[in-house]
């Protein structure tokens, strides 16, 4: 890179929207939690991912100044052969469920309060039926 370049930021899967605060980010991950353990119960690997991330700024001091920014937490549900099948995400606004399978559907949206839904719709769509 020669200098006026500027890097291109890296993009995350999904995580364009805006920062979300440490407590909100937890609200989320506890809310995914309730479906990973659906999935669990029924032999469905998944895990919940956590994108923080941290922009430096070098000005001259020994110690580079910087940015930590966290994004919403994701679920991303595994096939047998360690494949993403599916990505259930809290939206910012609305708190309902959204649901990206990889047969190319549109996002499903699944109302708060029913994670049982979402487990099936992910079970049913990418699995067959009950794991």
């Amino acid at each position: 890179m020669t200098s006026g370049q500027t890097a291109i930021e890296p993009r995350t899967r999904g995580h364009e929207d805006e920062d979300v605060s440490d407590k909100t980010a937890e609200k989320h991950d506890q809310t995914l939690a309730a479906v990973q353990r659906l999935l669990s119960v029924r032999g469905v690997r998944s895990y919940v991912v956590h994108t923080i991330t941290l922009k430096l700024f070098g000005d001259g001091r020994p110690i580079p100044l910087g940015q930590r920014s966290r994004h919403a937490p994701d679920l991303d549900v595994r096939s047998r052969a360690g494949w993403v099948v599916a990505t259930v995400s809290v939206g910012s606004r609305s708190g309902s469920f959204l649901v990206s399978t990889r047969d190319g559907r549109d996002i499903e949206t699944v109302p708060s309060g029913v994670p049982e839904r979402v487990a099936n719709l992910i079970l049913f769509t990418q699995f067959g039926g009950l794991a």
